[in-house]
């Protein structure tokens, strides 16, 4: 299981100021997301892994040492055609849900806000760059990929992700699963990514749109992309 040590060299401020709800906010003072920025690459210890199984789509089934069969219409769908399946988990650590309890012990609510806002924009990136990764190897062996799909998406069942971390191998990064499905460290991304030979590849146009806000119902989100 390829353990991933990420780089943060820069966390993206536009996408900090669309996670807290700012993106219309034009007057918001720009120094304070700068700050929230700086503090969490300051803080954040991204890592990401990742490992690749058989995958039978036709019963939805991870073909792991312990097969895992996916529930859920919309991740079935999602992977119909695949091959392959890349299971990843990628996490910034544990140092910065200690920060934004001391900002919010302290009453410091709208640091709080940013801190989390950019740390949250931090895991995508690890996410973002892991998925590149994979991405990558996926096309040396003659396959395009699927944009990551992970527990909780659709009607995919959030009790899925005990197993997809296991599968990915998530404990050796440091991350484990509450018994409410919930991810510990709370910055933390799983997901699945289908591995489709390239002569029935979904075009790439349909790929972004799919994943995009376009796609969502939620209309009125204050972290809706434009």
């Amino acid at each position: 299981m390829p353990v991933y040590n990420a780089a943060l060299q820069q966390i993206d401020e536009k996408e900090t100021r669309r996670y807290a709800g700012l993106a219309r906010s034009e007057d918001f003072p720009a120094k304070l997301i700068s700050e929230a920025c700086l503090d969490v690459q300051s803080l954040a210890k991204p890592m990401g892994i990742y490992e690749i199984y058989p995958y039978q789509p036709e019963a939805a089934v991870i073909a792991a040492d312990q097969p895992l069969a996916l529930t859920g219409a919309t991740v079935k769908k999602h992977l119909a055609g695949a091959e392959k399946i890349a299971v990843m988990a990628v996490t910034i650590g544990s140092e910065l849900e200690q920060a934004l309890a001391a900002h919010f012990a302290k009453g410091e609510y709208t640091a709080a806000l940013l801190l989390d806002a950019a740390a949250t924009t931090a895991v995508e990136m690890v996410a973002d760059q892991l998925n590149e990764l994979i991405n990558q190897q996926a096309a040396r062996q003659g396959y395009t990929t699927t944009w990551r799909f992970s527990p909780g998406y659709g009607n995919w069942d959030i009790t899925a992700q005990a197993a997809i971390i296991t599968l990915a191998g998530a404990e050796q990064i440091g991350i484990s699963v509450t018994d409410t499905a919930m991810m510990s460290p709370r910055k933390s991304v799983s997901a699945v990514i289908g591995f489709i030979p390239r002569t029935s590849a979904v075009p790439q146009e349909n790929k972004e749109k799919a994943k995009s806000c376009l796609n969502c119902t939620q209309t009125h989100c204050a972290s809706r992309k434009e």
